[in-house]
């Protein structure tokens, strides 16, 4: 062999011995699990795509294993857009990159999991009720930035699902209802392989998210396997993905499925978004949601707060000399007429009728049993109710038997003594938030419904829901196992001890409260202007500045409408992502809004008078 021959043969063998030991290298660190990989050298090196950081749309993935050096990837992050968060993932020496930038970046307190997708097994079970898909249209789109809203995420702009996300690279997968059509979850995939020729082939889950009012179970878990099978197809190594450290039901779903945590990195710029994760925590955990969506947009404007009496949901805002006592969103610009009036539902039906709005026909438990029969007669169906009381209790809603009339009159009285019979209109429980005379948010509210399995009893399946629903809203919304529950279903012909066939739905209440089970869905941009008004005028009958106003329709894009009841204390975490909180704070520190929304909002006003 000549000189030069050898020397080819010695050059080739030490870059075989290069790739080998680069090979056993990530080889043992994707078994130990302790480290990202170490950016490699010589001709790996060339194939990777240096610097390389992927839109997301909600944000940019800095991939740190494509950066040389802390100077680049600390730019990289500056270079982070406003309204958007971006996370720098892998970081192999993260103390190093927080010294050299410890006033704009932070570690961020999520831990990393991964699935070996060579040992991945496929569920045998196929998902009941709904079924998954790619992405394929606008409507889709706009879906996943409303579950994105629900779920207080970053939404996405509408454009990038299609002109400028790289479609070979972010995959996004849909829930869709078999029946409805609507969307119920969503999980973006990210193919490494694609992104930067990532020589461990790896890919990555974001942004699942399931719709908090989904009757479904399974949804989350279907499209994290619905994504693994896809990325197994596509030879992918692994699949990762970053969930907070206290995210408990999210990680005990991932180790379900076969992720193991691993010990990867993530860092983060400081901004508004990602505030809560370096700031700590600010002692709410005892307020309840509706407190607590209040207090959290209060301190973002820096109005302190003052808890006194948290578990009750009681607080105190104060902001230079002006100081403002609440009960959730129940404060003392509210006067004790207006409460008053709310609590006494036969009141609030004459103001608000003497003002315009449409009331149902009405009369009080206390008439004799001929004139209540005349009166079930009369309607056909009636709803029965306390004249004082909330949250649903002691409701029963289209009873016609004349020993259900009675029982219902009994339990109502178990609330107030003071009942009332209301004609029974058809239709959709309609919420209108009016906050200063404004509508800000208006949702329909439907009663819980289960659907069977063929498998499990009646009662198996509320106590399901029930327990999927508390989850859902922090333990505030809960189907109760009692006698209207049970009339409603033998009303559809079953019993709690029954079992359910496959794929059928029953509905369990008739009321629509969200404290008994309830689910709510924003209706906000197709509310019909003459459900608008009425509410306005309902809440200017009354003379109260944060309210609830609660209609039946036929529809909430129809002028058909009967008023039913004003609440003076609206849960405004109910209805994300419209800004309710937002208006709560302008309308009791106008100070604290933005100079540029205080001048609109004068314009506004001019133009009206």
């Amino acid at each position: 062999m000549t000189d030069k021959g050898k020397d080819g043969a010695r050059s080739g063998s030490r870059e075989r011995q290069g790739r080998d030991a680069y090979a056993h290298r990530l080889k043992r660190m994707r078994e130990q699990g302790l480290k990202p990989p170490v950016p490699p050298h010589g001709e790996e090196a060339t194939r990777m795509t240096p610097e390389f950081a992927l839109d997301c749309g909600w944000g940019r993935l800095v991939f740190a294993q494509t950066f040389d050096n802390t100077e680049s990837m600390i730019s990289a992050l500056s270079a982070e857009q406003p309204d958007r968060r971006d996370i720098a993932v892998y970081v192999r020496d993260p103390h190093v990159l927080l010294a050299n930038a410890p006033q704009e970046l932070f570690l961020d307190p999520s831990h990393t999991f991964r699935l070996d997708l060579a040992r991945y097994r496929a569920s045998p079970k196929s998902p009941k009720g709904f079924f998954i898909r790619r992405l394929t249209s606008q409507s889709d789109a706009d879906a996943i930035n409303r579950i994105y809203a629900g779920r207080s995420m970053i939404p996405v702009p509408p454009e990038f699902f299609w002109s400028k996300r790289d479609a070979r690279t972010i995959i996004y997968f849909v829930a869709e209802d078999e029946q409805t059509g609507e969307l119920l979850g969503t999980v973006t995939g990210v193919d490494h392989m694609r992104a930067f020729n990532d020589p461990e082939k790896g890919s990555s889950l974001w942004c699942l998210a399931v719709d908090p009012a989904a009757r479904h179970p399974g949804i989350g878990e279907a499209l994290v396997r619905r994504l693994a099978e896809y990325f197994t197809t596509r030879r992918a190594a692994f699949l990762d993905l970053s969930v907070l450290h206290d995210n408990e039901q999210a990680i005990a779903l991932y180790e379900k499925l076969g992720f193991r945590r691993v010990s990867f990195f993530s860092v983060k710029r400081k901004n508004t978004i990602n505030e809560v994760l370096y700031t700590g925590p600010e002692a709410d955990e005892a307020f309840n949601p509706y407190a607590k969506i209040i207090v959290k947009e209060a301190r973002r404007r820096g109005i302190h707060v003052e808890a006194v009496d948290a578990e009750a949901g009681y607080f105190r805002l104060t902001q230079g000399g002006r100081s403002v006592l609440c009960r959730e969103s129940l404060t003392e610009l509210t006067s004790a007429v207006a409460m008053s009036i709310c609590d006494d539902k036969s009141m609030t039906r004459r103001l608000v009728s003497a003002a315009g709005v449409r009331v149902p026909a009405q009369l009080d438990g206390g008439a004799s049993p001929d004139e209540i029969a005349e009166f079930v007669k009369r309607c056909g169906r009636i709803v029965v109710k306390p004249a004082r009381g909330e949250q649903g209790r002691g409701i029963s809603v289209g009873v016609s038997d004349p020993e259900d009339v009675k029982a219902a009159i009994a339990a109502a009285k178990g609330v107030s003594e003071t009942v009332l019979l209301e004609d029974y209109i058809e239709g959709e429980d309609l919420r209108l938030v009016v906050i200063n005379y404004r509508v800000v948010a208006a949702a329909i509210r439907r009663p819980p419904s289960i659907v069977g399995d063929g498998e499990r009893t009646v009662r198996q399946l509320i106590e399901a829901q029930s327990r999927r629903r508390a989850a859902a809203t922090g333990g505030e919304s809960r189907i109760p196992l009692d006698a209207e529950t049970e009339r409603t279903l033998r009303e559809a012909g079953y019993g709690l001890d029954d079992v359910l066939q496959k794929e059928t739905e029953v509905a369990v209440r008739k009321t629509a409260n969200l404290h008994t089970g309830g689910t709510i869905h924003d209706v906000t941009d197709i509310v019909d202007s003459t459900l608008v008004k009425a509410a306005i005028a309902a809440a200017r009958a009354i003379d109260i500045p944060v309210t609830g106003i609660d209609l039946m329709v036929k529809s909430p894009s129809r002028p058909d409408y009967a008023f039913i009841e004003a609440n003076e204390r609206p849960g405004l975490a109910n209805h994300e992502p419209q800004p309710t909180a937002e208006r709560f704070i302008d309308l009791l520190f106008p100070l604290s809004m933005p100079a540029a929304a205080r001048q609109t909002m004068q314009k506004e006003r001019e133009g009206g008078s």
